[in-house]
């Protein structure tokens, strides 16, 4: 991008950015940015109309969504849109629910995997369910289905940027207190001080890609405590 910047730049007369790590705006180019993005969406509002008159979609969704949906659900996603629309491009943005909430009501994304999305525009994509996350030597690994009653002696483990608030719920129905022994940022990191046998949690089902296979991951998932995309 710095050749196409510069040279608007040349064009102004003064500088947009200032390179400094990280990059930021000067005050010029925060008078400029609203009216570059203006420009660009109607460049693209352009090349949409044209590539319609033409009978074939073309141009880049910027979708935005969770390192949990990017890993287990975009996947199969970007799969299926390649195949239907090739000459779509999708950009993937990554963060956490509420960066990507407001990504997508200030229009830097066009799209966006919400879980249990408010009501309004969109389509459901899919219903996940829950899954207790144990150490293979927990004396309840082996069983099918797995309470969270059973586990309220258990150091609790939990994600931040996973499903805290259904994990949450999940425990005020069943009349228990929420009280993690740990806070893990990464999910990653999660599963891997479950493995250790630091301690257990609960994760959405479509964190199961994350899991390795050898693992006991039992389902403890009734309908009610389900959440939709």
């Amino acid at each position: 991008m710095s050749h196409p910047v510069a040279s608007l730049e040349r064009e102004l007369t003064g500088p947009l950015l200032v390179r400094s790590a990280p990059v930021r705006t000067t005050a010029l180019g925060e008078q400029v940015l609203p009216h570059a993005r203006i420009a660009v969406s109607a460049a693209r509002s352009v090349e949409q109309i044209a590539a319609e008159a033409a009978g074939a979609m073309t141009g880049t969704v910027r979708l935005a969504a969770t390192p949990t949906v990017c890993q287990g659900l975009v996947p199969g996603l970007l799969r299926h849109w390649r195949e239907d629309q090739p000459r779509i491009t999708v950009r993937l943005f990554e963060g956490d629910s509420s960066e990507v909430s407001t990504w997508l009501e200030d229009g830097t994304a066009d799209a966006a995997v919400l879980i249990d999305p408010p009501p309004g525009p969109g389509i459901q994509l899919t219903t996940d369910s829950y899954r207790a996350l144990l150490p293979r030597n927990h004396p309840l690994a082996g069983e099918p289905r797995v309470d969270i009653r059973d586990l309220e002696d258990d150091p609790f483990l939990i994600s931040p940027n996973g499903c805290e608030v259904r994990v949450r719920t999940i425990h005020r129905l069943a009349g228990l207190r929420f009280a993690p022994t740990h806070r893990v940022r990464d999910l990653a990191t999660l599963i891997s001080m479950v493995q250790a046998g630091i301690g257990v949690t609960v994760l959405s089902e479509v964190s199961r890609s994350l899991i390795p296979l050898t693992w006991s991951c039992c389902r403890w998932s009734p309908a009610r405590h389900a959440a939709s995309y």
